[in-house]
């Protein structure tokens, strides 16, 4: 049975989890083509972005990392390197793959700032949705714990996510965020939570 809500003292009380598969950061074309291959494919995956924090009142950054996730793989675009790839935009937009993220309508007002003909197309926003069926905390933190019985780690959200090189930790949180979104829905899904949202 899966809760509809949850404290900060039973979230802390449950086992780390984490992104189990491959991690493949694109910096480059190469990577881009074989990223387009494996999500062509795909009628779902796990959305999200980081931006580097700022610290000062007015200043702001664009957004530097885009993650799209299968269950196997988590592909990590480091958008301040390579620009908004079209391969990645035409995902986006593509109707037929369902991207599924939480608070994504941050997300994707950062995007079209970096691209305003951006025309995002079939996101499913875990936050908004579940709220209208009765979940009383959402967020990815909150929803991975209720839903998969996992504490996710958020020490890295604040992190620079404009540095030269990312660390193994960075990577591994930018994965989980967009892994757990993509796991949340399926297996809400699965038990039947979702029905009630596609029957109207």
């Amino acid at each position: 049975m899966i809760p509809l809500k949850i404290s900060k003292e039973e979230v802390n009380a449950l086992d780390l989890g984490a992104f189990p598969g491959n991690i493949i950061l694109i910096e480059d074309e190469t990577g881009l083509r074989e990223m387009e291959q494996d999500l062509k494919g795909s009628s779902i995956i796990g959305f999200d972005t980081e931006t580097r924090p700022a610290f000062r009142k007015g200043v702001s950054y664009e957004v530097a990392l885009l993650q799209l996730s299968t269950t196997e793989n988590a592909y990590l675009i480091r958008l301040n390197h390579t620009g908004f790839p079209p391969g990645a935009k035409a995902i986006l937009e593509d109707p037929n793959i369902v991207k599924v993220g939480a608070a994504v309508r941050d997300d994707l007002k950062a995007l079209k700032k970096i691209a305003p003909n951006f025309e995002p197309d079939s996101f499913f926003d875990l936050n908004e949705e579940l709220k209208r069926v009765g979940f009383l905390n959402v967020g990815v933190r909150n929803l991975s714990a209720m839903v998969l019985g996992i504490r996710i780690s958020k020490s890295e959200q604040v992190s620079n996510w404009e540095a030269p090189v990312l660390t193994a930790k960075q990577m591994l949180y930018a994965a989980t965020d967009a892994w757990a979104c993509l796991e949340i829905f399926l297996k809400l899904q699965e038990e039947g939570h979702l029905d009630e949202i596609f029957s109207t």
